[in-house]
């Protein structure tokens, strides 16, 4: 009896394993964990390089000219070597558009813009990945009249296996016009009073 007092039951015996092993797991771990963190002077933005960082900068920005310049001639064969092949784009309509779509539509000439002025571009990079965020001011003419308007939109690039940057993604939101924005009420303005 005096024996089986003295001799730690299963479950006790497997609560000291498990504390032994989270023990030993906190030391081998704790250095990583609760030190601060280092700065090596790589951007934390992709871990890209500053150097490289810079020469893609400067050639999202080339493509993106190369980009609007084909929106404004209706240059298919531009656009087709912009574009990914398994690209998808979402217009400021919601509306889905392949690669294909695309290149088709600009075919048929049923739209044609006279003038995009970009403003308040934005890239970041993720590794391989780049974001492009802009302002566009666009006008032109489509099936329905006079097209124009203000938008948002975003270019996703991925640098493939070749090392050369492709669009994969693109999405456009359109700015309402200033009239149609709402204001804030104002205490005068309110049913509750």
């Amino acid at each position: 009896m005096l024996a089986a007092a003295l001799q730690p039951s299963t479950p006790i015996r497997h609560q000291r394993l498990y504390a032994l092993v989270f023990l030993l797991a906190l030391g081998a771990y704790a250095p990583a964990l609760f030190s601060a963190p280092q700065h090596s002077g790589v951007p934390p933005q992709g871990g890209m390089p500053r150097g490289e960082k810079h020469e893609s900068r400067r050639e999202i920005d080339q493509l993106e000219e190369i980009f609007r310049k084909a929106m404004l001639a209706g240059d298919v064969a531009a656009m087709d070597s912009l574009l990914a092949d398994e690209y998808i784009g979402i217009s400021a309509r919601g509306t889905l558009q392949t690669k294909e779509d695309t290149l088709a539509r600009m075919r048929s000439g049923q739209r044609h813009i006279t003038a995009v002025d970009l403003s308040d571009s934005k890239v970041r990079f993720y590794g391989s990945t780049a974001l492009v965020t802009s302002f566009a001011h666009v006008t032109g003419v489509n099936s329905e009249g006079e097209a124009f308007g203000d938008f948002r939109y975003t270019h996703v690039y991925v640098r493939n296996a070749q090392g050369v940057w492709k669009i994969v993604s693109f999405e456009a939101s359109k700015i309402g016009e200033p009239s149609a924005r709402r204001l804030p009420r104002t205490e005068e303005q309110s049913p509750h009073r």
